[in-house]
């Protein structure tokens, strides 16, 4: 498979690396927000937070390989007819968020649990703590870690907005440039 990006489009591993998180992502907030339609103590939001939690470290790790493939794939294909400066300022400054975002989210989630002294489990093994368990601190993490979920919902709807309004309404190629088996 082909690393590296054409001068039209990403490459096949930047575009499938790109959805794989997308469906994690959604997979991650699935989880939390369906948690709630299971009584609190049941084996089923018991599932749901763990699956939360493993589903979280697939998301780090994804965005880990993301970064990696990200710098080896080399330049973004171009943006045609090209937009503004000042879009595409705004743009990178929208993609660094994203990628802060996605990193910070697990790393977060895992300091939480490891403030507050639970184990992840992985295909059972364990994942070492990060921190020495402190109840007040792992409060705090968790509320820092709610707080930019909910800002991850508007990070993740301008940037589909953003890529439905050049496709749509500018009539770029910025959106195709992305999507799998699409050929300019």
């Amino acid at each position: 498979m082909d690393i590296k990006n054409s001068e039209y489009r990403f490459s096949p591993l930047v575009i499938g690396l790109h959805w794989l998180t997308v469906i994690l992502i959604i997979a991650v907030y699935a989880s939390m927000e369906l948690r709630g339609l299971a009584p609190k103590g049941s084996s089923l939001r018991d599932a749901m937070k763990s699956s939360h939690y493993l589903l979280g470290l697939g998301v780090l790790a994804v965005v880990v390989i993301r970064i990696w493939v990200r710098i080896q794939a080399g330049a973004k294909p171009a943006i045609r007819p090209p937009m503004p400066r000042w879009q595409a300022t705004l743009a990178d400054a929208m993609h660094y968020a994203l990628y802060i975002f996605i990193l910070a989210m697990p790393l977060l989630g895992w300091l939480t649990l490891s403030a507050a002294g639970k184990p992840i489990i992985l295909f059972g093994l364990p994942i070492p703590s990060l921190i020495d368990a402190n109840v007040a601190l792992s409060r705090q993490l968790k509320d820092v870690h709610e707080a930019l979920a909910t800002l991850g919902y508007v990070l993740i709807g301008l940037h589909a907005m953003a890529a439905l309004l050049h496709h749509y309404v500018m009539r770029d190629n910025t959106l195709v440039r992305m999507l799998p088996g699409h050929h300019p």
